[in-house]
């Protein structure tokens, strides 16, 4: 008698597809317009009452996972809480990285700044603005929470409905043109809201591991996939706003998709093993990500700290001057101008030129401009730092 999978694997089911017409398609998207297309969709089983029980061995990696998170974010964390942004940040571009969003640390803090010129960057930036609301929403995770995290990411781009469930058929694999023969076709979009309240749900448990029930809700959720487009993203900020709101971490984002950067194939084949009742890849996938991504914010903690120790060597003034303060800004805000100096000091911004150019002049800063939006400043050695983590994060390790 064959044994029970693990965990309760996605089932199928037939439904019929009628493409609409479009203003602009390729000749194969033309051809299906009027056809009734048949094709198999995903249907998930709930989880919320599902027990998943790991080998010992993957139950001890994933606690030694959670515990190195929670080490790092009361010490090294504690220690630079004020430069959190810096690894909110890097979190945000790692897991644009996975859906093949790239873009310079410059670029990426640029766009924030307001310069939409580079597409890439403005959408790395939009899941920066994503990941503070799935922390800020941390508290309360249910429904609406997933809504609001999804509204920040894809704000202003209404093709993809931003902040609402999807009401069409969405599939991986084989282009745009049809769901048949797709490598993973979503369920029907009729089921989303049901699963989603499920899975909240399942997050709500307080008796599961927790980086074991992020693992979990997180395949879960890509399973769902109950947006058009985002889910990605969407689903990596879910595992931040559950470390945070089961208090592994406090103070700091830790980038775990900088550790599945390294490993997207496996990434993708964990979540198809998922989905076939086998939860252990992802589990373990996601929990040896993090003990690379602590490596790796390591460096990058490091390299800040090094900056910062160049720039007080190099920057004369009193130690009660408000140059420090500008230098703890730059290190935190690697691109900015004279209005947030200004608004962080509570001086008007005509008053903070002068710490702007005393930086530049040591070295510190480097003014330019952007298009539209005026006279910036950056801070080159902490964007480097940003690139070379980047750089890191995408190299496959091969420990």
């Amino acid at each position: 008698m064959a044994s029970e999978p693990a965990w309760p694997p996605i089932g199928h089911e037939q439904l019929e597809w009628n493409p609409s017409p479009r203003a602009w398609a390729t000749r194969a998207e033309a051809e299906l317009v009027g056809r009734t297309i048949s094709y198999s969709a995903a249907v998930p089983a709930f989880i919320a009452t599902h027990d998943y029980v790991p080998g010992s061995g993957l139950a001890s990696l994933a606690e030694e996972a959670a515990l190195a998170i929670t080490r790092f974010d009361s010490t090294i964390g504690a220690e630079i809480a004020p430069f959190s942004s810096i690894l909110l940040r890097s979190e945000a571009a790692a897991s644009s990285r996975i859906e093949n969003l790239t873009a310079s640390a410059r670029a990426i803090l640029s766009a924030e700044a307001g310069d939409t010129s580079k597409r890439n960057a403005t959408q790395i930036a939009a899941n920066t603005t994503s990941m503070r609301a799935a922390l800020a929403l941390a508290s309360d995770l249910d429904a609406d929470a997933i809504l609001a995290m999804h509204e920040a990411l894809m704000e202003g781009d209404e093709r993809h409905k931003p902040g609402q469930w999807r009401d069409e058929p969405v599939w991986i694999g084989t282009g745009a043109v049809s769901p048949i023969g797709a490598e993973f076709v979503a369920p029907d979009s009729v089921r989303v809201p049901a699963l989603i309240d499920d899975l909240m749900k399942y997050i709500s448990r307080n008796d599961v591991p927790v980086l074991i029930q992020a693992a979990i809700a997180h395949a879960q959720f890509e399973t769902i996939h109950p947006f058009t487009d985002g889910n990605g993203r969407t689903g990596r900020s879910l595992i931040q706003a559950m470390l945070h709101a089961k208090a592994v971490t406090r103070h700091v984002t830790v980038p775990v998709s900088a550790g599945l950067l390294t490993d997207t194939v496996g990434y993708h084949r964990a979540l198809t093993a998922y989905r076939a009742g086998a939860p252990d890849a992802i589990v373990e996938l996601i929990a040896r990500s993090c003990f690379t991504a602590l490596n790796n914010a390591h460096i990058l903690v490091s390299d800040i700290e090094k900056a910062r120790t160049r720039w007080r060597d190099v920057v004369k003034a009193r130690k009660d001057s408000a140059l420090w303060q500008v230098i703890d800004i730059a290190s935190r805000q690697p691109v900015l101008n004279a209005n947030v100096v200004a608004v962080e000091l509570g001086v008007s911004a005509t008053n903070v030129y002068r710490y702007l150019d005393q930086l530049v002049e040591a070295g510190v800063l480097q003014g330019f401009n952007i298009h539209r939006q005026g006279r910036f400043w950056r801070a080159d050695e902490i964007l480097r730092a940003l690139d070379a983590f980047a750089a890191r994060a995408g190299r496959r390790d091969r420990s």
